[in-house]
């Protein structure tokens, strides 16, 4: 199965002022597509032709990092595009907020855990809700490692590597966060990812 780079699911202006048209451009049409290529020629001639992204993921992590540093970045970025929407943000669809409530103890403690590890993760990586053994949990990790490769499923991850944030946020990592969790995210792809893994 050979890697492609999904369209965008909304314009390039449609997230602004949060994030803009000149990120989505760099972000999507370039980094996204250099993901893309790597990737394609270097699962080309080993064991992971024919497989399917998660397993390529799973399959390739520890034994072959330049595979699966673009394979997972391709599959953090399939999903990351679906987890932004314009005017997002906002109230939680019923079953993910009653799941927040009963694993975190309110949301407003999720959002502080899954900001506070965003903003700690040294270097470039992301933040993540996953699930894991029936649980909601956060996690960050480096590069383009997520949840699967943890025993995990991920429902929310925020890229913050800088190309995702400098054009319009500088060094405020905190801030583009914030007007992630406040401004961006898709929660009806959250609920829709729970309900595949639940």
């Amino acid at each position: 199965m050979s890697f492609t780079l999904p369209d965008l699911p909304y314009s390039y202006d449609a997230l602004a002022p949060y994030m803009s048209r000149e990120t989505l451009e760099y972000h999507h049409d370039k980094h996204h597509l250099a993901y893309v290529n790597n990737g394609n020629n270097l699962l080309k001639g080993t064991e992971f032709e024919g497989k399917s992204l998660e397993e390529i993921v799973k399959g390739s992590y520890g034994k072959n990092a330049g595979l699966f540093n673009n394979a997972a970045q391709h599959y953090n970025h399939l999903h990351f595009w679906n987890w932004l929407k314009p005017n997002g943000g906002g109230a939680i669809p019923g079953e993910i907020e009653k799941k927040l409530v009963e694993d975190f103890g309110s949301v407003d403690k999720f959002k502080e855990e899954f900001l506070a590890a965003g903003t700690t993760q040294f270097g470039s990586g992301w933040a993540w809700l996953a699930l894991k053994d029936g649980k909601f949990v956060v996690e960050k990790t480096p590069n383009g490692e997520n949840p699967l490769v943890k025993g995990g499923v991920p429902l929310l991850g925020v890229d913050v590597w800088e190309h995702s944030y400098y054009i319009d946020y500088r060094n405020r990592r905190p801030d583009y966060l914030k007007a992630f969790v406040e401004n961006l995210v898709n929660w009806d792809y959250v609920a829709e990812l729970y309900s595949k893994a639940a």
